[in-house]
């Protein structure tokens, strides 16, 4: 089983990835296909659909666990199938043909874009300083309730999600197992106080194989998304929850990961706060701070990260699609790896 697994990725590292990686590439940057060529449509559909599909969302609904200081989700239908009865009522079966052959049905939803099962945070997301990436001028940016760039001289508005980097739709994605390789193999979610550092990630990347590269799309398991659907008031507990520290994050940096993320409601470490000397003063949310207003990195969180990691499956072709929202702080995602 070793040996197989071994297989599969050397596989994903040499032609296997490199032949999937460079066929969705062809297609992100509008390459010309032609009938004779190796790498025609035909071919490139067979190898994506002889991929194996790791789906890492949760269900979202109104029972998820969502931080307090946003705002809840919640849908309503806003049609139904039962029958029209008047334009005021919800039915629609009958509502434009007298057999009553039609009905449809909406809804209506609300919640805040960057939260959901999982999501991503935009640049524009988190200042520091009065600051976004960049040196953008963080009220400026936000002058028009509109959403991130839409006030005068659109200040900003390269940093919604809307300018999420078409390159990265579709990334190489590397998982690191931080939960089962500091407890020896265990895939019992980390307990509370775990403040996972840069020794931790490096180290857990040794005993994988895996080396990270410069833009990969990095996520951590901490084994907490176990906690989503079965304990959600410890799940979203602001006092304690394991997550990324000040120096988990600046390893990343320092790796220069494009993307990272991971199966917790807020990436980092839980209560988020730092003390000097691993910061200059007294900071709240300071691995937000560093990795998206400092260094331009996006968060993904709340990704469901179990049957990958018992797969042992820590090099993929990773899909994140966030909607395309002007103005938008975040997205929520319909996220999943791609393997051999």
């Amino acid at each position: 089983m070793k040996d197989a697994t071994n297989g599969r990725r050397r596989f994903v590292a040499t032609a296997g990835f490199a032949a999937v990686a460079a066929a969705f590439g062809e297609v992100l940057t509008g390459r010309e296909v032609r009938a004779d060529d190796d790498r025609d449509v035909d071919k490139f559909i067979r190898a994506v659909k002889k991929a194996r599909i790791f789906d890492l969302s949760h269900t979202w609904d109104e029972n998820s666990p969502i931080a307090g200081v946003n705002p809840p989700y919640e849908m309503t239908l806003n049609k139904t199938h039962d029958d029209f009865t008047t334009l005021d009522e919800p039915g629609t079966r009958g509502m434009f043909d007298p057999d009553r052959q039609l009905s449809f049905t909406s809804e209506i939803q609300k919640w805040s874009g960057q939260h959901g099962a999982p999501s991503i945070d935009a640049i524009g997301h988190i200042g520091h300083n009065g600051l976004l990436f960049g040196g953008v001028n963080a009220k400026a940016a936000t002058s028009d309730r509109r959403g991130i760039g839409r006030g005068p001289g659109e200040v900003g508005k390269n940093l919604d999600i809307a300018h999420y980097p078409t390159n990265l739709l579709v990334n190489r994605g590397v998982l690191l197992d931080v939960g089962r390789f500091l407890q020896r193999g265990s895939p019992a979610p980390l307990p509370d106080d775990t403040n996972i550092t840069a020794e931790h990630l490096a180290e857990t990347a040794h005993d994988q194989g895996v080396k990270l590269k410069r833009g990969d799309t990095v996520l951590i398991r901490t084994g907490w998304g176990q906690y989503f659907n079965t304990q959600q008031d410890k799940y979203k507990d602001p006092n304690a929850s394991a997550g990324v520290g000040v120096s988990g994050a600046k390893y990343l940096v320092k790796q220069k990961a494009s993307v990272v993320g991971n199966d917790t409601l807020t990436f980092e470490f839980r209560p988020p706060v730092a003390f000097p000397p691993d910061v200059p003063l007294f900071q709240v949310f300071p691995v937000h701070m560093l990795v998206i207003a400092d260094n331009g990195i996006n968060i993904i969180e709340n990704y469901f990260l179990e049957e990958i990691a018992k797969a042992k499956e820590y090099e993929f072709l990773l899909v994140v699609p966030p909607l395309k929202i002007r103005g938008g702080t975040g997205s929520a995602l319909r996220s999943f790896a791609l393997v051999p």
